[in-house]
């Protein structure tokens, strides 16, 4: 299927902004994939998809995750902004029969990170962070980091997920704790 139908699906379930979100996403995704050498289309793909469940309301994310067989930590349990990445990869690929890995990865773990990301998982992970409809502090720094590397980008979007969670001492997902150190280790201050 191509992007244009994927669009087509994703509409009904989202909320105009939502929908304007992902397409803003989607085009990030295929930039820097195209950047930084990965497929393009599978970006786009992620990069539409990836929000595709974040509208339902939360008593039925919980349902159809029990459908879909997922259990969540208490960590994820307690953070039901995270629950729409697990559910989405868990729909599209049960309904939309989308079985390329990269794609599935890249939206299960577009909220959290996770250690060993692949370069499709950073593509998406970024995009989401620097799509033209966001507008947050700190947004145009990331943006001028994803032009550099998107290990720099990475950085600072950990940093930012971190500090906000501890900041209103929420629980920090053990995979981003994870992504982040590795990510630090590798290519952090020196």
């Amino acid at each position: 299927m191509d992007i244009e139908g994927y669009k087509a699906i994703i509409k009904p379930f989202l909320s105009k902004k939502r929908y304007h979100h992902s397409i803003c996403v989607s085009q990030a995704a295929k930039c820097l994939a195209l950047k930084y050498g990965a497929d393009p289309q599978k970006a786009e793909t992620a990069g539409i998809l990836h929000d595709i469940m974040k509208d339902l309301p939360p008593e039925q994310q919980l349902e159809k995750m029990e459908h879909y067989g997922i259990k969540l930590t208490d960590v994820e349990r307690s953070a039901q902004k995270l629950w729409h990445a697990m559910l989405g990869a868990a729909y599209i690929k049960t309904e939309l029969h989308i079985n390329d890995q990269e794609i599935l990865d890249a939206v299960r773990y577009h909220t959290t990170g996770r250690k060993d990301m692949t370069l499709m998982d950073k593509i998406l992970f970024i995009a989401d962070f620097i799509s033209e409809d966001r507008d947050y502090p700190g947004v145009e720094n990331l943006r001028k980091a994803a032009n550099i590397s998107l290990e720099k980008a990475m950085m600072e979007g950990f940093a930012y997920t971190i500090a906000d969670l501890a900041g209103e001492m929420k629980p920090i997902h053990p995979d981003t704790i994870a992504a982040y150190n590795q990510t630090a280790l590798a290519y952090g201050a020196r």
